[in-house]
């Protein structure tokens, strides 16, 4: 397992090989017995942590962006002809990366080898911004990053590109829900096998399961963190019917840039150095709830009055986003870093913030769930989770709905060819998490026979968000493509209008399909029904174009919803035509097969 750490050292002028190992290896034991990262940077010489990404395009620049495990003295990026043209990058370092016990980073594969308690990783980020570009012309680049002792480590060319302009053909991946899950390697590897180079990928949210946990961004050494899968540099190793592979994803976002969502896995909550990272994710708290217990403790939390300290404690003790907006540049036109607009060629892509916690449909008194509070806290609002809250109002009035009909009026959409939303959550769906409606829960007190009080939630359908108010504005601008995720699998459906609704996210796995005779969890003793099958918003899946699968009657499936077939969903805007693919990982080396397309009209 330490081979390849061995390869990246060089021994000393004059020392043999062996008795350097020999001193590598005592010198390794001991930093584990200390609890001393194994990537310790004095015994190694400098790597690179991803490869280079591009962010933000411009009509005549792009940001090129990757990390390291040091500050360095000096970070570049070489482009152009003979990548005789040199660009400094920025260096900024992330605030909120951590490990702990359930990493699996380095030499730990258990709870706990390692890492007991959360323990802050040194994270540098730099960030060059290409300028002087043509678009359609594509140009070489590298960068390189000079550690503390003037060692130089540089990555491979890659190329990169403006943004394109109006009637140039692009391919787009259109892809969500990765997650470090089994099947997200192989399917970004298949991706690059199939199409070639893309031109853009849109990712509709959760990028990775715990957003603070850097291992999941960058070495997860299962092989298949966000990085490594999106770059070819992954080494995920998967087992069906008896044959193992070993995938190493696409080299995709060095070469195109990147445009993602903010799903419910990248948001964290409450902040701790004591509790595991799994158990902060799960532990987001209204912002209200957080203010409202602020204001009875200000005195003794923040007896000077700082406005600073305030904002800080909000944040610290209710959810946030820190580590997504630091790792990616986003275009600020929105007034807020999660949700923003962008014309890329033929495309105005507008990206929403609609995303909520997720938590249980379990009904269990002992579940912190999407329908009821545990029964041991009762009598303890602050370890209340107050249900499926949403992170970002979206409502009609709210901030972000007002930027949204602002931006539905603007001359930029207004005069695209192509006009797509992305967001995280479904508003059609046959999938899980489509229930209950996108609402703020609204909080009941039950008691029973005996006096016992229970603390339960309701989600009145008629006050869902996305459907009550969100659609309705899509469809009178003219929106023609709404693409989501979320529920982990592939389905779409048509409105009345011709809006069309993707949900391309059986990537590396899926949670089933709620048809038929499949029903979800849901709650049958509440004031409100709540859907079990089928689509809750009332419209009915498209069944695949080309070629559905079918069961085990011959019926046609509308969906697919596979821990076997991934799928993968390809804008191409020269046709108009969205194509999805799937590809069965029992049969590797079988060309993916394209199941279904429609076209934007």
């Amino acid at each position: 397992m330490l081979t390849p750490l061995f390869e990246a050292m060089e021994p000393p002028e004059g020392t043999p090989r062996h008795l350097w190992f020999a001193i590598v290896l005592f010198v390794l034991s001991l930093l584990l017995t200390l609890s001393i990262p194994i990537w310790t940077p004095m015994l190694f010489k400098p790597q690179l942590l991803s490869d280079p990404f591009l962010q933000l395009p411009t009509e005549d620049s792009v940001r090129v962006v990757w990390f390291t495990e040091f500050p360095g003295i000096q970070h570049t990026v070489a482009y152009g002809e003979d990548l005789q043209q040199v660009v400094g990058a920025t260096t900024t370092k992330l605030s909120r990366t951590r490990e702990d016990r359930r990493s699996r980073v380095g030499t730990q594969t258990e709870d706990g080898e390692i890492y007991q308690t959360p323990t802050m990783r040194d994270i540098w980020r730099h960030e060059a911004k290409v300028t002087g570009l043509t678009p359609g012309v594509r140009v070489s680049y590298r960068v390189t990053s000079v550690d503390a002792q003037s060692r130089e480590v540089s990555s491979n060319v890659f190329t990169l590109a403006p943004k394109p302009q109006p009637n140039t053909q692009l391919k787009i991946l259109l892809t969500s829900d990765h997650q470090l899950m089994p099947m997200t390697a192989a399917n970004l590897q298949k991706v690059e096998e199939t199409m070639g180079r893309l031109d853009a990928v849109f990712l509709a949210g959760d990028l990775q399961n715990i957003p603070d946990r850097a291992s999941e961004w960058f070495d997860d050494n299962r092989g298949g963190a966000f990085f490594p899968v999106l770059q070819g540099r992954a080494h995920y190793t998967l087992e069906k019917n008896g044959q193992t592979e070993v995938y190493t994803g696409g080299e995709i976002i060095q070469h195109v840039p990147l445009f993602p969502a903010t799903g419910n896995h990248e948001v964290m909550g409450r902040f701790s150095m004591e509790k595991d990272l799994n158990e902060q994710f799960a532990d987001a708290f209204p912002r209200e709830i957080a203010d409202r217990l602020y204001r009875e403790k200000a005195a003794e939390i923040n007896p000077e009055g700082s406005p600073v300290l305030r904002d800080r404690w909000l944040i610290d003790n209710s959810f946030n986003t820190i580590t997504f907006n630091e790792i990616f540049t986003l275009p600020n036109n929105g007034g807020n870093e999660n949700y923003y607009a962008i014309t890329f060629g033929d495309v105005r892509l507008v990206v929403l913030y609609v995303t909520n916690i997720w938590r249980s449909p379990s009904l269990s008194p002992n579940r912190k769930g999407r329908y009821r509070e545990r029964q041991q806290d009762v009598d303890n609002p602050e370890k209340w989770g107050f249900g499926q809250h949403i992170f970002e109002p979206i409502a009609k009035g709210s901030e972000q709905y007002q930027w949204l009909e602002r931006e539905l009026n603007s001359a930029e959409f207004k005069q695209a060819k192509y006009k797509i939303v992305m967001f995280h959550h479904p508003p059609h769906s046959l999938g899980g998490n489509v229930v209950p409606p996108y609402t703020n829960p609204v909080q009941r007190l039950e008691q029973d026979a005996i006096g016992r009080i229970s603390v339960r939630y309701e989600y009145p359908p008629a006050q869902d968000y996305i459907i009550r108010d969100v659609v309705p504005l899509l469809e009178s601008a003219g929106v023609q493509l709404v693409f989501f995720g979320h529920s982990h699998l592939w389905n779409r459906f048509v409105s009345p209008s011709g809006m069309h609704f993707l949900e391309s996210s059986n990537v590396g796995n899926t949670y089933g399909a709620y048809w038929q005779d499949k029903k979800r969890e849901v709650p049958k003793n509440y004031r409100e029904e709540y859907v079990a099958t089928g689509d809750p918003n009332a419209l009915d899946p498209v069944v695949p174009t080309l070629v559905p699968l079918v069961d085990e009657t011959g019926n046609t499936l509308p969906y697919l919803a596979s821990n076997d077939i991934s799928a993968f969903s390809i804008f191409d805007t020269a046709t108009g035509v969205v194509s999805s693919y799937r590809f069965d990982l029992r049969k590797p080396a079988a060309p993916a097969i394209k199941f279904d397309e429609f076209k934007l009209k």
